[in-house]
């Protein structure tokens, strides 16, 4: 064989060998993208991609009261995305968007020369595709390294595959990271400027877009000087480009950027918004949803209106009664010395505090800060339209929600239920008790001697009157003489309350413990005709695709016969009219049809008022979270928990109208309650509480028609008794 075929032998196994060398690599190639691909993100994934998203706690006249959420994310359409906005993205992070398929190749060579020339990676070569598969898929990683690379252009290029160019857009934007705990453009443009991103300016969409590279270090929040500088670098470039003109660029170089940060915690409703997400939690797994994560809406039954003028009453009175409790405790050594003791802490300095009604600190706050709660019911549906669960000042903002956690003496406002009871039994509203003490003992060595709130007695007075002027030793007689203790217990538990009502004489006076919301729950019965609709807080949850996931409805049950619940209303009726809660006529003029009652315990550690109409029931309470401190001496239920329900009553009247389920529900500002078939109206006669003549000097008082006075008034049967 000649040097010519050998040579040619050669180059035939060296080509042979190359080539067997190059198909094993490209298999080998294969096979390893193949198991890098097992660990990428399939077709159906790239598909179904659903980032988490923020859950929004809605009111029923659409305010937004709370997001929650595991990262604050706001998903928005690539359509109501300004222009500007995208160019400005485009113009900073990928200038060849519309021209490449996932990869840049240009890009990656202009990287490599630059980094060459540097000796360091000072250029970065990824396209928005790239980027958003980092983002997208936690498979991918994050570390520096060309296994990274290899899966993030793999996954690119399947994306390029599997979306539109603007459906990558909308991803990215949808997912990019801005800062603060935001993910997103809409949550990004409502947290620095308090607005959709749909309505962003130039200068905004420029000085967003500048925070991507690294958010923490570009803050207009920390660092305005950095963030104003890279929104100038954004729409220079964009110049550069021809996406803006000189005209816009020098105008947006010179406009001002102004950062309105919104507090994604905020709530204007905080304790309602966290008895939601409370009832939420207990609900999450059995509707199959992440509530922190989902994107849900949850539509609740609160009328952010009510809510505001509920607030706003009840931050006034509350500034009130601080001021009053200050003032009285520093005329109490007793109480001075308790808190003293108890919390390590010098008299002059708790008098400094008084003194100057300086803020309270934590530590003091069980024994020094006037607490409250405040709920709104909608008797006909059930809706809470507003709720208070404790101060709302911010500096004194607490989770406790005093409305549905804290458990409180009623005293007085427990009243009602022991007058249903006798009612029940076929006792009238001009039955007749004595109103003079009574001494029980409990004992050999302890006895209980009920007295009236202001020590009065009298001689034989009516429920009526027991009910309008709160008498205790009325309402203890009823217990003792016409009914039992079991009677009031059984009758507040059929009208919802749902503590441990003890069934022992002192349920007279209102001893036992109950939470706010619930009392107020059984209150919307006697507004409602004895139909008493549980609470309804949560009206319906959507998914982040506007399909129901669940509705709500309120559990309506008849717990009393309508003719003795309207006996009984007529009766609180008196309250307001002529008795305990009369200033609610004469002082705060407020003249729409209502019934209501007054309460306080015997310590003035809970003063009360529970007032209703037929369109809106409305539950106070203030008290002191340590029951060992007083409010002070005059502070009773009328002076400082009806002041709330005045101010706030008066201006849901004014308002006209609330919101249930979306809808308005007018007010008609006179309507009273009907009359029920089976009530009758007879003449009484106020000395006798008998049928009166036409020479007694009698009142109205309404039976029901088989259970009506059957005596005539005697001492006044003619004109001549009525002058001897």
């Amino acid at each position: 064989m000649d040097s010519f075929e050998k040579n040619n032998v050669t180059w035939k196994r060296i080509f042979l060998n190359t080539f067997l060398f190059c198909f094993a690599s490209l298999i080998c190639l294969v096979i390893y993208l193949l198991f890098l691909s097992k660990d990428l993100p399939s077709l159906d994934e790239l598909q179904k991609f659903n980032p988490d998203q923020v859950s929004k706690i809605i009111s029923s006249d659409g305010e937004v009261l709370k997001k929650l959420y595991v990262a604050k994310r706001d998903m928005v359409s690539i359509n109501v995305i300004p222009e500007d906005l995208r160019n400005a993205l485009l113009s900073m992070e990928d200038r060849d968007f519309y021209n490449h398929h996932g990869i840049n190749i240009k890009g990656i060579i202009r990287a490599v020369i630059v980094d060459i020339i540097n000796l360091s990676a000072k250029q970065g070569a990824s396209t928005l595709t790239q980027q958003l598969a980092r983002t997208m898929y936690e498979s991918i990683g994050m570390e520096r390294s060309i296994l990274r690379k290899i899966k993030e252009f793999i996954t690119a290029i399947k994306i390029e595959q599997t979306y539109t160019k603007s459906e990558i857009l909308e991803l990215y934007l949808n997912s990019v990271y801005f800062g603060h705990g935001t993910y997103g453009i809409q949550s990004a443009s409502i947290y620095y400027f308090s607005k959709d991103a749909s309505d962003l300016s130039l200068v905004e969409s420029s000085l967003l877009i500048g925070l991507l590279p690294a958010p923490a270090i570009y803050s207009p929040i920390k660092y305005p000087d950095r963030a104003e500088r890279r929104k100038n670098l954004v729409i220079k470039v964009m110049n550069e480009l021809n996406y803006i003109s000189d005209k816009e660029f020098e105008n947006a170089k010179n406009e001002t950027i102004i950062v309105s940060k919104y507090d994604y915690d905020s709530s204007p409703a905080p304790h309602f918004s966290e008895y939601i997400r409370r009832e939420l939690e207990k609900i999450d797994s059995e509707l199959g949803v992440n509530l922190y994560k989902d994107g849900l809406n949850i539509h609740t039954s609160l009328d952010s209106r009510i809510q505001s003028i509920l607030t706003n009453a009840f931050n006034k009175t509350m500034v009130k009664n601080q001021k009053i409790f200050n003032k009285d405790l520093l005329n109490n050594k007793d109480r001075l010395d308790y808190v003293s003791k108890k919390n390590n802490i010098s008299i002059d300095s708790l008098k400094n505090i008084l003194e100057n009604n300086l803020e309270i600190p934590a530590y003091l706050r069980k024994q020094l800060l006037v607490q409250g709660s405040a709920v709104v019911i909608d008797p006909i549906h059930g809706s809470v339209l507003g709720m208070i669960g404790g101060r709302t000042e911010k500096e004194y903002l607490d989770h406790f929600n005093r409305s549905t956690q804290a458990k409180r003496q009623p005293g007085s406002v427990f009243k009602p239920f022991i007058y249903l009871s006798a009612i029940e039994n076929g006792y009238l509203p001009c039955t007749q008790l004595l109103n003079q003490p009574l001494v029980f003992f409990i004992d050999d060595t302890t006895r209980w001697n009920p007295q009236n709130h202001d020590g009065s007695t009298g001689l034989l007075t009516t429920l009526r009157d027991g009910m309008k002027k709160s008498l205790n030793l009325i309402s203890v007689r009823v217990v003792q003489e016409l009914i039992s203790p079991q009677d009031v217990k059984k009758t507040s538990e059929r009208l919802g309350i749902t503590t441990n009502i003890k069934p022992v004489d002192a349920i007279a006076l209102g001893v036992s413990e109950v939470y706010p919301l619930n009392i107020t729950m059984s209150y919307s019965a006697l507004a409602n005709n004895g139909i008493l609709n549980q609470p309804l807080a949560i009206n319906l949850i959507r998914d982040n695709n506007d399909l129901i996931i669940k509705e709500f409805t309120s559990e309506s049950v008849e717990v009393a016969d309508q003719k003795e619940i309207f006996i009984l209303r007529d009766m609180m009726k008196s309250v307001i009219d002529n008795g305990t809660g009369g200033s609610l006529r004469w002082k705060y003029k407020f003249y729409a049809p209502m019934a209501g009652k007054t309460g306080t315990t015997n310590s003035k550690t809970d003063a009360w008022f529970i007032g209703f109409t037929p369109y809106i029931v409305i539950g106070i309470w203030v008290g002191m979270d340590d029951p060992q401190m007083k409010l002070g001496e005059k502070q009773y239920g009328s002076n400082a928990a009806m002041p709330i329900f005045a101010d706030a009553i008066k201006e849901i009247y004014n308002l006209g109208n609330y919101y249930h389920l979306g809808k308005i529900v007018k007010i008609n500002l006179k309507e009273d309650w009907e009359i029920p078939s089976g009530i009758v109206e007879k003449n009484i006669c106020k000395d006798t509480c008998c049928l009166g003549t036409d020479w007694c000097d009698s009142y109205k008082e309404y039976f029901i028609e088989n259970n009506v006075p059957n005596e005539t008034c005697q001492e006044y049967s003619n004109p001549l008794f009525r002058f001897k």
